[in-house]
């Protein structure tokens, strides 16, 4: 086993770097170091038994994470979602795919059984790509979190109707299902009395200890714990992590507790991608390769198209609902273990098996790739309803408009640059992403409006071709890229100012067209040190000529940093 796992981090370790390098997800590096170091390959890890329990970690430790984001308020909140949407999506795919499956020979129990484990998405890549694109508190986040908790419950449920459906358990489907139902809602109730009675003191006790040792063995006992309990009574382990994460959610030592796990979180969570790689079987794609890219369309479109249609039915506009079903379009984990199951109950031939495993594969390794450019195929797809009347209506607000400054982006920045402008009479017309954030600002400010800056429509429809001034604040420096590029084509002269955290990208934007590229760290770091020359005595006028110094040399003066043991990025 050690062998094993040090081919594995060793492998990671390279492949995950040169994914850094050209700026491909993790996850994708993952499944390949799978597919490397796996028997149809190079077959570097043989005693492999242990991994499927390691791997298994990643994903309770990713789950009690996620719970940590969501309180029991917004659980309640989501209820529609959990037990709506992730209902109909379930029913649904899973009827629409075993449909297919019956049409292919697969005998009717076993094609509806293997049908609802395809409709089932995957909870460890969706939640962790949704996480690191900062998507998952957004409207096609939320419903595609609460459908995975659905579908956790429900492919325990499947992975217990195997044995029924073959012959080989003595209890009947319309046993199983109340009965895994009544686990999670005895588990719910157990964990709730735990977490509002127990756990506090414990980490109380903890914290006043001060030991970062004793919090870190803490945290990690809880989430181990409670995975285990969750095991024991039958249930998914992901799911009772999830439960416990959520319920500790509203507690003070949320933060602490998220920090201290993620190191075990991710390594883990790699192992389980790697053990997810190494299924697969690289021979078929040579001999298969049009047909496995066949169901693999055949699958992300049915289940993409049947989401889509559900969430658009529940009142959602077109985006959230094309967004949302790219989310949920890709095979799950979970129907690994079904599959399984079902050929060692000899419930499906191992020939199809293995296309649909490939199959599945393949709609997961895409699903990074395809949540990043989710905007633009949502956009392409379909537009939300009224656009085009809200594109008229934006351009009719500001046809008026000229010699205005055009904001990009209006968090604290961006609302903070407006407000400088207001005070100066200068008129602004500004741009966000954000529904919420646009309705509050609307209610005191005319000028704000809802849209993607990244799309040339709409800054057309804010008059950029008459504005004297673009302001690109948003936090992304690859989101503003694209709208410095979308600027540059509306309006080659005018003169660009862009936002970023550090100067590292300042000449990739330099020479896209921005004018001007103002790094937050650099300009903290130099008022701090201007202010502090002024308090030591120095003339304002020579610290003044200091400053103006740093920045025509680009912040020369500012770059290098000697990182120390608790440093990230600051």
């Amino acid at each position: 086993m050690f062998t094993s796992l040090l081919v594995i981090f060793t492998s990671s370790l390279v492949v995950i770097a040169l994914f850094h390098r050209l700026r491909l997800p993790p996850v994708l590096g993952y499944l390949c170091v799978g597919l490397m170091v796996g028997p149809m390959a190079f077959d570097w890890v043989k005693d492999s038994d242990a991994l499927p329990l390691i791997a298994e970690m990643g994903v309770v430790f990713l789950l009690f994470s996620l719970g940590l984001e969501f309180s029991l308020s917004k659980m309640i909140a989501l209820r529609r979602v959990v037990f709506g949407l992730g209902t109909l999506q379930v029913l649904i795919s899973g009827a629409a795919l075993g449909a297919l499956l019956m049409l292919a020979g697969v005998p009717t129990a076993a094609a509806f059984l293997l049908g609802g484990g395809l409709a089932l998405s995957s909870t460890a890549i969706v939640s962790k790509e949704l996480g690191s694109l900062g998507e998952i508190f957004s409207s096609h986040g939320q419903n595609a979190i609460g459908v995975l908790l659905f579908q956790d419950v429900v492919a325990v449920l499947l992975l217990t109707l195997v044995p029924v459906f073959a012959g080989t358990s003595d209890q009947a489907w319309y046993w199983a299902l109340p009965l895994t139902l009544g686990k999670t809602l005895l588990l719910f109730a157990g964990l709730s009395l735990l977490s509002r009675w127990v756990v506090p003191h414990f980490f109380h006790e903890v914290a006043a200890s001060r030991s970062a040792e004793l919090f870190v063995l803490l945290a990690l006992v809880i989430v181990l714990l409670t995975a285990g309990l969750t095991h024991l009574i039958g249930l998914s382990p992901a799911l009772g992590a999830f439960l416990a994460g959520m319920l500790l959610g509203e507690s003070h030592y949320r933060h602490q507790i998220e920090a201290d796990i993620r190191p075990f979180r991710d390594i883990l969570l790699g192992v389980f991608f790697v053990s997810i790689g190494m299924l697969i079987d690289l021979r078929l794609f040579a001999s298969h390769g049009v047909l496995i890219l066949g169901l693999t369309l055949g699958l992300l479109l049915i289940k993409a198209g049947v989401v889509a249609l559900l969430v658009k039915w529940r009142g959602s506009d077109n985006e959230t609902a094309w967004r949302s079903g790219l989310a949920l379009a890709q095979g799950g984990e979970f129907c690994f273990a079904l599959m399984t199951q079902m050929q060692q109950n000899n419930l499906m031939p191992a020939d199809l098996g293995g296309l649909l495993l490939a199959a599945t594969f393949c709609s997961m390794l895409v699903t990074p790739s395809l949540l990043r450019m989710a905007p633009r195929i949502a956009a392409r797809l379909h537009r939300k309803p009224n656009e085009e009347a809200r594109l008229e209506e934006i351009s009719a607000l500001n046809a008026q408009a000229k010699k205005h400054v055009v904001i990009c982006g209006y968090g604290r920045v961006g609302q903070s640059i407006g407000r400088f402008l207001r005070n100066a009479q200068q008129t602004y017309v500004a741009l966000d992403s954000d529904p919420v954030r646009v309705q509050e600002a609307a209610v005191a400010e005319s000028t704000v409006h809802y849209g993607d800056s990244q799309r040339a429509d709409l800054l057309s429809a804010v008059g950029l071709e008459r504005a004297s001034l673009l302001v690109i604040a948003v936090d992304n420096t690859g989101t503003a890229l694209q709208i410095l590029l979308a600027a540059r084509r509306i309006h080659p002269s005018v003169p660009i100012l862009v936002r970023t955290r550090d100067d590292d990208q300042g000449p990739e934007l330099k020479a896209a067209g921005a004018n001007e590229v103002v790094p937050e760290l650099m300009e903290s770091s130099l008022m701090l040190a201007s202010h502090a020359l002024i308090l030591l005595g120095f003339p304002q006028q020579e610290v003044q000529e200091r400053v103006d110094r740093i920045r025509s040399d680009r912040y020369q003066l500012l770059h290098g940093f000697y990182p120390g043991a608790e440093d990230e990025e600051s």
